[in-house]
């Protein structure tokens, strides 16, 4: 038992470094080699619960990329759907899928399947502009623990939407920050 334990264990050590080089891969430098845009006409994606209460607000430049993650109810692998800001437009560029679980898996002309080399597979290649820069998403239980990921230089960061609004709807919005206002007297 105890040997049977010890390899669970060391299998899901290896799973969660292969998660977070997954996600090194998934969310590369945004803007590597563009010229940063001034802070103030960063868009910015929110996610806003039903009755209005803010769980994200982060400012994307173009060219930026963040990742809904979520654990598989059955499997319990986590899953990703990413996304990138494209001169202003919210698209779903890929989406990585360790397994043919149920409720994932590849429709062919949506993007191009690719192996991840650990048994799982990217969906590369998707780039469909979301439709208003917004969908609204049900969030899962703790178990299923949905979060937005994404990087600041080499660091991971994440906010769970689980732990703020689970068995809630909210909203996952890209939008375009309202100009400043200016007081003429």
């Amino acid at each position: 038992m105890e040997r049977q334990c010890g390899t669970v264990l060391s299998r899901f050590a290896f799973a969660k470094r292969l998660q977070t080089a997954l996600l090194l891969m998934c969310l590369p430098l945004a803007g590597a080699g563009a010229s940063p845009a001034p802070a103030i006409s960063s868009d910015r994606l929110q996610v806003v619960t039903e009755q209005g209460k803010m769980l994200v607000d982060i400012a994307v430049l173009p060219g930026m990329r963040w990742c809904i993650e979520w654990n598989h109810s059955v499997k319990k692998f986590a899953v990703l759907d990413c996304y990138r800001n494209v001169a202003g437009v919210m698209q779903l560029e890929r989406s990585h899928q360790p397994d043919f679980a149920a409720g994932l898996g590849h429709t062919v002309g949506r993007g191009e399947q690719v192996s991840d080399g650990e048994g799982g597979y990217w969906i590369n290649e998707i780039d469909e502009p979301v439709v208003n820069n917004r969908y609204v998403l049900r969030v899962g239980a703790d178990a299923v623990n949905h979060r937005v990921v994404w990087l600041v230089g080499d660091h991971r960061r994440e906010v769970s939407l689980s732990d703020h609004a689970s068995g809630q709807r909210v909203t996952v919005q890209l939008i375009k920050p309202a100009p400043p206002s200016v007081n003429y007297k």
